[in-house]
Formats: structure tokens, sequence, C-alpha cells
């Protein structure tokens, strides 16, 4: 099952890695953020290259649903309260700066980029989208409170960001990678100190970012107990009501609602790696009862890496590891998350100051509730009795018939039927 996406563009190809060579800046990863860093560098004139362990674009890129948002659900009221007013501001301004820069960027690209207001939903807690707009209006920002919208059901309330966007992804991708210095179907092996290891030579290296997706060191920086993966689906319908804004639930499980030419791109029906949720099934029934003439012709997946205060991890890898950055753990914003990204990676590069480093800083705090759940998940994994371990770590895979795979809950690595990786951490096949 592919992204309405991936059918619309013929993709760049880009030769592999061969022998052994060196560079001032090695970024792994050829997804959004990635590719964003190396477009970014190379207009700075540093020495760089990327390689990617397929194409450019085909992970978690080309199965996004492009909503470009600093409107990350309700973020804002759990920022004021946990980390104060000017962490709040500063989250916010990361994230508009973004949408305004995909804006600028997009001004002499044909991607299909278009200007929407975003929304946030509550169908049953109307305070709850009060305390959202209160702390907007704290932090200066403006919003529309809407008690009736384009959804096709009730709802309590809605708090609308103006000047947000939606895009093609893939054909924005295509065009900003042509030129930059990429090398497709590399993969890297591990690091050795200043050199990252290939299946066809070496690469050394000065300073490295790793955008691949879920961070590839199990050594450096605790990833794997701050981060876990979530899964979550989609399927395009024609005859659907047009959607002029953006939507999404203020409930992680909810509905996600945007529109793209003749098709309504309904999301939903999320739940952790490696566990049952609604997938498709959730929403093929929701769409027969309130879009019935409704067609459908495309569905499909995408996995998103959740942190531990739904703040991005952006910044030095570790302090072991002070020469490679990192930017991962995205929350399901992944296109806003990926330029924030690409902005302030190229800065630490250039050892410029960039006033959102401590927003995003991975070496923060760990304590959070949430940590004891991945705790629970991974000791979980490990006893589970399973005629399938993961690579990664040793946890149990569970097969999941829907998409015809083996998923781990630990940390979200999935493998085919013929156990090819498809997901990492996991850095190699089923035995």
């Amino acid at each position: 099952m592919n992204s309405i996406w991936k059918s619309q563009v013929e993709m760049p190809e880009f030769e592999s890695f061969e022998g052994n060579k060196k560079t001032d800046v090695l970024i792994i990863g050829g997804g959004m953020a990635g590719v964003l860093c190396a477009y970014f560098l190379h207009k700075a004139g540093v020495d760089y290259m990327l390689v990617e362990k397929d194409k450019i674009g085909s992970g978690v890129t080309q199965n996004t649903t492009a909503k470009i948002t600093a409107q990350h659900r309700l973020i804002y009221s759990k920022l004021l309260k946990k980390a104060g007013q000017e962490k709040a501001r500063l989250y916010f301004e990361a994230n508009q700066d973004a949408v305004s820069t995909y804006f600028e960027l997009c001004k002499n690209i044909e991607c299909d980029l278009e200007k929407k207001t975003a929304y946030v939903y509550s169908v049953g807690d109307r305070r709850k989208l009060e305390e959202e707009a209160d702390a907007l209006y704290k932090i200066g920002v403006n919003t529309r409170f809407s008690e009736k919208t384009e959804l096709p059901f009730q709802i309590a309330g809605a708090i609308g960001l103006e000047n947000q966007a939606q895009f093609h992804p893939l054909k924005f991708i295509a065009e900003i990678s042509k030129g930059l210095h990429i090398y497709e179907n590399t993969f890297v092996k591990e690091f050795a100190g200043h050199k990252a290891v290939t299946e066809k030579g070496d690469i050394t290296f000065q300073q490295a970012i790793v955008a691949t997706h879920f961070p590839m060191n199990n050594k450096h920086g605790m990833y794997f107990l701050k981060m876990y993966q979530d899964r979550s689906y989609v399927i395009a319908l024609e005859n659907a009501k047009d959607m002029k804004g953006l939507y999404i639930d203020e409930d992680v499980r909810g509905k996600s609602f945007r529109s793209y030419q003749n098709l309504l791109l309904l999301g939903g029906g999320s739940h952790r790696t490696g566990k049952d949720g609604g997938k498709w099934e959730e929403l093929r029934r929701f769409a027969r009862n309130y879009y019935p003439d409704a067609k459908e012709v495309s569905a499909w997946a995408t996995q998103d890496c959740m942190t531990l205060d739904e703040i991005p991890y952006i910044g030095t890898y570790s302090n072991g590891l002070s020469c490679c950055y990192v930017a991962t753990g995205f929350n399901k914003w992944g296109m806003s998350s990926s330029m924030a990204a690409a902005k302030l990676l190229t800065d630490l590069v250039l050892k410029k100051e960039n006033e959102y480093t401590e927003i995003f800083l991975p070496s923060r705090s760990i304590w959070t509730s949430q940590l004891a759940v991945n705790s629970f998940e991974a000791a979980k994994g490990f006893v589970t009795i399973s005629p399938k371990r993961c690579p990664h770590m040793g946890c149990a895979l569970k097969w999941n018939p829907a998409e015809r795979t083996w998923d781990c809950s630990c940390h979200g690595s999935r493998f085919d039927e013929k156990g090819k990786v498809k997901n990492n951490p996991a850095n190699g096949n089923l035995s």
C-alpha cells in the first residue's frame, strides 16, 4: 500500500557510495530533515555529504499527511504548566519560523503548497481548548475559537491557527535535493570514532548529523528509553466533502483531516507499535458512517517517534558523542520539526548561536511518567516468549496481520514476512 504522494512524482536518483572518502559534515538519513540539513549546509558552502540507506524520501516522509503547522494539538498549555511562558513562546516561534521558511522556499517550487488554517478540536471537552487558547494568548498568539466547523459530526469546539500550510512532500523534496551531495542505497553499519563504516567503504568526518528517524547508536544518548514509536493510518477518499482547513483531534487516538485535490485524507487508528489498535478498519468504519458515498482510492500507514515530554530531541547526540548531532522524536509533526531541526543543526555545525538550542536539547531531564511506561514495555518485551526476537535489543516481536509484519513494542522496529527490516532502530534483518 503506497501513499498518494509516491504515485505522483518521479524522484531524482543518486549513485551509491563506494570507496573511502573524507567530509567535514556527514548527514545520515535522507528524509525531510536530512535533506533540509544538506540544503542549508550546501547554501552555506560547507563540505558535506548525505547518505541514505534506500532512496531519499522513502521512509516516513513519503507517508506523512504533510501538514505544515506550529499547532501541535494541545502542546502550549502543557508547556506553559511544565516549562513556563518563555519556553512555550520559543517553541512556538521555532515552529512558526519553520512554517514561514517553507513559504519562502516554495515560492519557486511547484509542490502544491496552500496556506491553511489549522484547527485542533475536541469532541467533548471545551475546557481543554479554552486552556490552550489562553496559553497561546499568553505567549502572544491569537487564535480563532469555533463551535461550528466543516467536520461531519458535532464537537465541543475548535481553536484555529491561521497562516499554516499543506503541500506535496515528495514534490518539494525532489526539487530541493537537485544538485546536493547525496548517496543513496548506502547503509551506515556503525561508527568507529570519526569514521562511518558502510558496506562499501568508510567515510571519515569531523561532524555528523544523525537524521535516521530513530537514532542508530545505542551506546550513547539513551534514546531507546527516551522514545517509543507510534503507528497511525491514512485512507484517501474520493467523493467526500472537501476540507478548507486542517483538523486534528486533541485526543491522540482521534481523527485527522485534510484535503488534497479531489481527495479527503482521513487519518487515525493509531497505537503504540507492536500493540493492538484500530488501524485502517477503524477509519473505514468511520468513512462508511460519515461519508457513505465516498470511495477509498488509497491507504497507507506511517510511524512516528514519540518523546518523553512531546518536544523533539534536536542538538548534540550525547556528551560522549559531542562531534555528532541528532534530529529525532518529532511526535507526529514531522514537517515543521524537520525544518526547525535543519535550521538549528546548521547553526550548530557553523558554531552560530541559536536561541532555540535549549528548548530541544537532547540531554534534558528524562524523569517523566512516560519513562516508566517505556521501561515497563521494554522489560515486558524482554521476558515475553515469541518465535521471533528483535536484533536491536532482543525484545519479543509480535505478528501484525493487518500489515503482515513482525513488530517490536519496545522500540518500534518492524520486519516483513521474510525478516527484512522495514523500520529502525534495528540495524539489520532477522536471522
